[in-house]
């Protein structure tokens, strides 16, 4: 298809429902000059392909499909081929279903363990996260089929995310934030990236010219199409000039018509309007042209394997004192309702209707081992009593060895709400002390999507991190436990020992419309390492069933880089997996700069006795940090110690090499950022950092605005009613349990009145009732008559139809 003819030949008002879907899901082409409808689909760890009711919050059914490992998980895994393989397994699948671009990966940071959608993301290092992003990418399309590179940017929480500003200082949006979707643009470039909710640096992020034209086009190369997250467009005026290409979901009319009428009232040059809707229509191209791509077909049981061998390469085992792995003469109790009921993924928009789900009491049985199950308790709530903890105590004492599932309820881990603390349901720390007491040789399984505070890790023998490991999870941590496989997978997070360790543990979530970022490029191992505070579990741990030992580092110039090597040799007795880590250190920077970070890292299967040569390439930006005053990336000269690790904290080689560059600079930064100390960022420091006055606080006072959040509707009578209504609403339409009600709740409160816009309604209806709730009644009223004329008018005509 010749896309420039296609846009010579189209009409003003194709062009602008062009830019709109036609629906919750299909881009609607131009069927009248043979482009035809697409189906985009939720992602990113499996499909979420509604064929009935749409919604975008996991509340209506969808079709079958794999559940693969969140990616929480699939980054422990620390492989890129794997996590490319899920990627390819993933677009088979959307092949069968008809979906040409699934909405996903989620390259977020995490900034916090709390963050509600942290089970979406991979990692709190940027490198980690975009070089996964990219293979994920790279899998996906390989296959024919697109992407959404999301969510860009600086969406770290879910509080409020719909209105919250992030303001994010110059080095850490760099460096931090940024960083992950510059990887996996430039190395994968994705069809689509999708914009975020919430506003950054005072500007919402789909009208965010600078992240959109200067970065990602201008700087990053990227050749895709901008599309909105469903809703996040705020204002019709300003996106498209901005660089946004797609706004979803659709139809959106009063988009178009805003659309049309900038163009010929002369606001913006139709060459601007052409731009987009090419970017859009080649998104109908690649989908022609990925249908033509010949490859091995995967068959649903081959999908079901990979997702149990990604589960397996991302388990993380964290402690073993002999109590692993388990033989097949031994008799087993299985303790915990998870070890039949799992928790295997979050809630939300990513929310999969598994094909099947296997879990590892069915695993167990099947392998042959003698079992015994006690519930211990709750599955929703994680509630226990005296009789559950009885009669696992009783189970725990009668066999040879127990094992603990354990975990985060569904209800505390989803989209739209964030964690309260770390902690897990008291019944069950309840439940690991009381079967550890009853046998020493007691197995921990932890199931969850971020870290969880474990106040009784020194009790068992050994504790095993299954994170969300996906509908075959189950049989994956069986094939752990029981010896079959040997655990590979190392943290893609710190887990610290409580959550008063973590950097923004005051702060975190910002409950106003403001998210001052005060700890700069300190999250995560770099703060903890920076504050020498001890965590629980450090990035990068992780242990195995045999040993690996590190030698021979070698570090030789290579053009503007570095070229390393180093030897691996497994001492132990069994095959297996190592995730060896590549660190930079700089030695005594002019810039405040964080004491390491990962800048390579590779996955390798050696045989018992066996060495392998493991060789990694530092490029110079690898050395590099933001300039603030300049927005460039600039080489410090000086020393730098090139660290070969199995963890952030466990450095098995290092080397000191020179580094040529510019002058050592020393900057005037607030003395927190140049000597870290626990807890020490403050509102003040941060605005001396910031350098800039912080951008303007968007309160909610009476007169409303479509950017008012319901909650914010309380000082008015109309307001109230409004509330009441919706909570009505929710009541028939969430799962029936206190805890999950709860969730939704505060999520509707959070939500503004624009994001009625995630249903494809003309924005009208959202001002009428504005006008109403401001007691402008005559012209609401007038407002709502208009967009039914409108309707009416439109009929049911539409400019595309469905894909069958």
């Amino acid at each position: 298809m010749d896309v420039d003819a296609v846009v010579a030949e189209m009409t003003l008002e194709e062009k602008c429902a062009c830019l709109t879907g036609v629906d919750y899901w299909t881009l609607g082409g131009c069927p009248r000059l043979g482009v035809e409808p697409i189906l985009v689909a939720d992602g990113p760890h499996g499909l979420r392909r509604q064929s009935g009711p749409f919604d975008n919050l996991g509340i209506a059914e969808s079709d079958p499909a794999v559940c693969f490992p969140t990616a929480s998980a699939s980054a422990c895994s620390f492989d890129v081929d794997m996590v490319r393989k899920m990627g390819e397994a993933i677009a088979e699948e959307a092949r069968d279903q008809g979906v040409s671009i699934v909405l996903g990966p989620g390259v977020n940071m995490k900034r916090s363990p709390l963050c509600g959608r942290n089970f979406e993301y991979f990692s709190e290092d940027p490198f980690l996260a975009g070089e996964l992003a990219a293979a994920y990418i790279e899998g996906v399309q390989s296959h024919g089929v697109g992407t959404s590179l999301k969510h860009f940017a600086a969406n770290n929480q879910e509080t409020n995310r719909l209105i919250v500003d992030s303001v994010v200082d110059d080095r850490a949006l760099h460096e931090l934030y940024l960083e992950p979707f510059r990887i996996a643009v430039e190395r994968a470039q994705p069809w689509t990236v999708m914009t975020a909710y919430n506003l950054l640096n005072g500007t919402y992020c789909s009208e965010n010219r600078y992240l959109m034209e200067e970065l990602a086009r201008e700087a990053w190369g990227f050749e895709g199409a901008f599309v909105t997250d469903w809703g996040a467009e705020n204002d019709n005026g300003k996106s498209l000039q901005a660089g946004l290409d797609l706004v979803m979901p659709g139809p959106r009319p009063d988009y178009r018509r805003s659309i049309r009428s900038a163009v010929e009232a002369g606001d913006f040059e139709r060459d601007q309007l052409d731009d987009a809707v090419r970017r859009v229509l080649m998104l109908h191209v690649r989908h022609i042209e990925g249908k033509k791509k010949q490859h091995r077909r995967l068959n649903p049981s081959e999908r079901l394997a990979i997702a149990q061998e990604v589960a397996e390469a991302s388990a993380v085992l964290l402690k073993n004192e002999g109590a692993l792995p388990i033989s097949r003469s031994d008799s087993v109790a299985l303790i915990g309702a998870f070890a039949c009921e799992p928790r295997y993924q979050g809630a939300g928009s990513s929310k999969i209707n598994p094909v099947s789900l296997a879990c590892s009491r069915d695993a167990f049985a099947e392998c042959g081992v003698s079992c015994q199950y006690a519930a211990g308790y709750d599955h929703r709530t994680g509630a226990t009593s005296e009789a559950l903890l009885a009669e696992a105590a009783a189970a725990a004492r009668a066999a040879e060895v127990a094992v603990v599932f354990v975990g985060l309820t569904d209800a505390v881990e989803a989209e739209g709400s964030d964690r309260t603390d770390m902690a897990l349901p008291e019944g069950h720390n309840q439940l690991v002390s009381r079967v550890c007491a009853a046998n020493p040789r007691t197995v921990v399984v932890v199931q969850g999507g971020a870290p969880v505070e474990m106040p009784w890790r020194f009790e068992p023998q050994a504790i095993l991190l299954s994170y969300l490991a996906g509908c075959q999870g189950g049989a994956a941590t069986a094939s752990i436990l029981l010896g079959d496989v040997n655990p590979s997978g190392k943290l893609a997070e710190t887990w610290p020992m409580k959550l008063g360790d973590v950097q923004n543990a005051s702060s975190y979530p910002s409950s106003g419309r403001q998210a001052l970022y005060r700890e700069s490029i300190y999250a995560g191992y770099r703060y903890f390492d920076a504050a020498e505070v001890e965590p629980a579990y450090p990035f990068g741990f992780g242990l195995s069933y045999t040993s690996f030992e590190y030698s021979r580092l070698l570090v030789e110039r290579d053009g503007e880089g570095f070229a390393i090597a180093c030897t691996i040799r497994n001492s132990g007795g069994r095959a297996g997996k190592e995730a060896v880590q590549l660190y930079v250190a700089p030695v005594s920077p002019g810039v405040f700069k964080a004491p390491q970070q990962l800048k390579g890292f590779a996955k390798v299967f050696i045989d018992p006795g066996e060495e392998r040569t493991v060789s990694f390439f530092l490029p110079r930006r690898a050395f590099a940090h933001c300039d603030a005053r300049t927005k460039r990336w600039d080489v410090e000269a000086g020393e730098y110690e090139i660290r070969v690790s199995a963890s952030s904290r466990d450095v098995r080689l290092r080397k000191r090499i020179v580094v040529s560059g510019s002058a050592k600079r020393f900057d005037h930064a607030p003395e927190s950022y140049r000597d870290v100390v626990a807890a020490s960022f403050s509102d003040e420091a941060f605005r001396e950092l910031y350098a800039r006055p912080l951008p303007k606080v968007l309160t909610a006072m009476r007169p409303y605005t479509a950017n008012a959040t319901v909650g914010d509707l309380k000082s008015s009578l109309i307001g109230r009613i409004v509330q009441w209504a919706l909570r009505r609403e929710l009541k028939f339409l969430v799962p029936d349990d206190e805890e999950t009600r709860a969730a939704f709740d505060q999520a509707a409160m959070d939500t503004p009145l624009r994001a009625v816009a995630m249903s494809g309604i003309d924005m009208g209806v959202v001002e009428g009732v504005v006008d109403i709730l401001n007691y402008r009644f005559i012209r609401g009223a007038r407002r709502l008559r208009a967009v039914n004329h409108a309707a009416k008018k439109a009929g049911s005509q539409h400019l595309g139809r469905k894909p069958e």
